[in-house]
């Protein structure tokens, strides 16, 4: 194996008073009063006339007042409770008035509070400050479990690099970022993935992103510094009513549009699954489009250019993460529903992130970072120009998808259509750039044996089963890993996922890799080799957990 000479980026904007998130915060006042123009506009829209608007702040006052009582969080706001009495007083009032301007001043309002709730201060004093605590941190621990001295934990001889592992299209993201504006949609499987993902995004040298944090992160002691530090706005998940929506999704289009690079995980929340996400939110995907389209119109009105947005899928690659056991469980409680949930996440404390990341640098285990090719609004790959590209690699222009009669216009349905084609080529990106890991491979292969073994049981009866009456013998166990193995290499020979190193290794020792691996943090861990050499599972939950991550390559048939 021939280990990979690992490139030091420079940063491609040396000076922090000219990053966009920067800029975007020394004219906060501007950007929230423009902001809360563009919600509002497009609420009257959407709620013409007094009933509608009235009907719209009902609801809207009667939901958070409701979520103050069942779900209150640390992270809200002290005079939740008193903002939500005035608005049900100011209702009351205005209702015998003829006209709808008391209404629309209360929408204002409540916008204007929203859009202060989810902007985040950024400074680059304390990003500088936040990035040495991560880094050093982070090292420190790396380092510990390498060397075992103080002198060696302290000097650093093995970088994270070595741990997390980032590859793809890096070089062509680094030239786009300098051409246009970058709108980076990961996967998400953690709660570490934001910190995770700052980190790639400093170690490739690019600006800080302002990305989309859920506000039940900074609950976290741990977290919330480095949230707000890092370019991260909130999102309160548990927030459904459409000022709120209307007014994130008009945050995050006039940010991209003022050439802020932005991040957002567009699976909406963590793979409750443990599957590659299929379904992408697509509302805050939707405003890259728009923001897209409100360049195009400015820069026609004004007679220069518009910066082009370019969307980059990144998948992150775990072989354990903290969570599962909670959030399989939550999938398995709502299977085939889509219902609104309390989320009670019991792995959200700083002991818990503290001790997970303890437990990762004193592991033999790496985190992967795959950085997709770049893709346009409409889906189509893009050169490293920038240029947009056809099925055949021809050049097209993007703008002629948002023009009719010779002009840049506004089509909200042919927008929604274009979002929702690009989540699908996302989807399909996400799967093609998935870095598959020996503790995937291990943990498929277990289920779909005892799956098989069991077949008349639903997968709940199947979960019912005793564990320690599960077993397989190893050489079985072996016979089909290397079915599923080589149908994999064959699947990335074609180019429809990427694999780790070590696949390319013998059977036995991808196994052995992956057994260990896989889980390892977790008290009863998913699959491992008993005394005897055999295969047995010591929570089949978590075993189905980490299989789903190969959901999707159709790999069933084969065993």
């Amino acid at each position: 194996m021939v280990k990979r000479k690992r490139r030091k980026y420079e940063p491609i904007i040396s000076k922090s008073r000219k990053w966009p998130v920067v800029l975007l915060t020394k004219h906060r006042d501007e950007f929230v009063e423009d902001v809360v123009e563009d919600s509002f506009e497009k609420i009257i829209r959407l709620c013409p006339g007094k009933a509608a608007l009235r009907e719209e702040l009902e609801t809207t006052m009667y939901r958070e007042r409701l979520r103050i009582k069942t779900m209150p969080w640390k992270a809200d706001p002290p005079d939740e409770t008193d903002f939500w009495n005035y608005v049900k007083v100011s209702l009351v009032s205005s209702a015998t008035q003829k006209d709808d301007q008391a209404e629309r001043k209360l929408l204002k309002e409540i916008i204007t509070r929203y859009v202060n709730e989810i902007f985040s201060t950024f400074k680059p004093s304390r990003h500088r400050l936040a990035r040495r605590i991560v880094i050093g941190g982070f090292r420190r621990l790396l380092n510990a479990t390498k060397i075992k001295t103080v002198t060696g934990a302290i000097t650093g001889k093995h970088t994270l690099r070595d741990k997390i592992e980032i590859t793809g299209e890096i070089e062509q993201l680094r030239s786009l970022a300098t051409k246009g504006i970058i709108v980076m949609v990961p996967t998400h499987f953690s709660n570490i993935d934001s910190v995770l993902i700052a980190w790639v995004i400093f170690e490739l040298g690019l600006p800080p992103f302002i990305y989309g944090a859920g506000l039940n992160l900074f609950n976290i002691g741990l977290f919330a510094y480095f949230m707000n530090s890092l370019g991260a706005y909130k999102v309160d998940r548990r927030k459904k009513n459409l000022p709120y929506m209307e007014t994130l999704k008009s945050y995050s289009t006039l940010a991209i549009q003022r050439g802020c690079h932005s991040l957002f995980f567009p699976g909406g929340t963590r793979s409750r699954s443990g599957k590659i996400e299929k379904r992408l939110k697509l509302g805050l995907l939707g405003t890259a489009i728009e923001a897209q389209r409100k360049s195009f119109q400015e820069a026609e009105e004004n007679g220069n250019d518009a910066r082009k947005i370019y969307v980059v899928p990144v998948t992150l690659n775990y072989n354990f993460v903290l969570e599962a056991p909670l959030l399989i469980r939550q999938y398995l409680e709502r299977k085939g529903q889509e219902r609104y949930y309390f989320e009670v996440d019991e792995y959200s404390t700083s002991y818990k992130i503290a001790t997970f990341l303890i437990k990762f640098f004193t592991k033999e285990t790496k985190i992967s970072v795959s950085i997709g090719r770049a893709l346009n609004l409409m889906g189509n790959y893009v050169d490293e120009e920038g240029n947009s590209l056809d099925q055949h690699g021809n050049i097209i222009d993007i703008r002629e998808y948002f023009m009719s009669d010779g002009k840049i216009t506004e089509n909200l349905q042919r927008e929604q259509e274009y979002t929702r084609m690009l989540s699908n080529v996302i989807v399909k990106e996400f799967h093609r750039i998935n870095k598959v890991m020996p503790s995937h491979l291990v943990a498929y292969v277990g289920f779909r044996i005892w799956r098989k073994q069991y077949p008349k049981l639903d997968l709940y009866n199947f979960f019912r089963l005793p564990v320690d009456e599960l077993s397989i013998p190893y050489n079985d166990f072996k016979s089909a890993f290397k079915i599923i193995k080589d149908q994999i290499l064959q699947l990335h020979e074609e180019g429809r996922v990427d694999i780790t190193d070590i696949l390319y290794q013998t059977t036995d020792k991808i196994i052995e890799t992956g057994l260990n691996n896989v889980g390892m943090y977790h008290v009863a861990r998913p699959i491992i080799m008993n005394k005897r050499g055999d295969i047995i599972t010591k929570d089949l939950h978590l075993l189905y957990f980490y299989h789903n991550r190969m959901d999707g390559y159709d790999l069933e048939e084969f065993l």
